[in-house]
């Protein structure tokens, strides 16, 4: 699998997402980061258009992939995901996301995908962060006390395990959690947790 890593949005190499994806440009887009028990649904709403606008722009046929629907249904959705090119994931809480992929056996798939070449994960914020093995030093910035799916009323700490460090996106950028990601930053050097910030625009390639 291939990895397309932004802080926010496609960032500044949004044509290399082209590059990186396999023949098959049909991507998934997956919203569940911002399932915030209490969202403001027309900001979420418009955020979604606006991403889902972006990757159209780059040639890309986008379908939204909406874990809530295939909750206890992994079989459902590895049939799902093995007819896509690559999933992009939003941003917004990890802790929530984690959850999502938890009840979806979405994270069970990950490593599946893992042993392919012919995939693209993308996606920014929560949806790079998740990527790590911990998401301790991530409460500073995200609620992991919110619980909105009524199946699961724990919170996961653990990542899906893919990146030995944390990234930090929105790092020194205008982004109204650019301050709480300096504290996480601060965080993770005392609690000697390797990390890599990103500041908005940034992207990490993995391939």
């Amino acid at each position: 699998m291939k990895f397309y890593l932004s802080s926010y949005r496609l960032g500044d190499k949004a044509t290399e997402i082209i590059r990186l994806m396999p023949e098959n440009k049909t991507i998934g887009y997956i919203p569940n980061a911002c399932d915030y028990t209490k969202v403001d649904v027309d900001k979420k709403d418009k955020t979604d258009k606006e991403n889902i606008a972006d990757l159209e722009k780059l040639g890309l046929s986008v379908e939204i992939l909406d874990l809530k629907n295939y909750f206890n249904k992994i079989d459902k959705l590895r049939d799902r995901i093995n007819k896509l090119g690559g999933v992009f994931i939003r941003g917004g809480n990890t802790f929530i996301l984690r959850q999502a992929m938890k009840l979806s056996g979405f994270d069970i798939i990950f490593n599946e995908l893992l042993r392919r070449d012919d995939f693209l994960y993308a996606g920014y914020s929560a949806g790079i962060c998740i990527l790590a093995k911990s998401l301790e030093s991530l409460k500073i910035v995200d609620d992991p006390t919110d619980m909105p799916y009524p199946e699961l009323k724990e919170t996961i700490w653990e990542g899906l395990g893919f990146l030995d460090y944390m990234i930090e996106p929105h790092y020194d950028s205008n982004h109204p959690e650019s301050a709480d990601v300096q504290k996480e930053i601060e965080y993770c050097i005392k609690n000697k947790i390797l990390f890599k910030a990103l500041r908005d625009g940034e992207v990490i390639i993995i391939e």
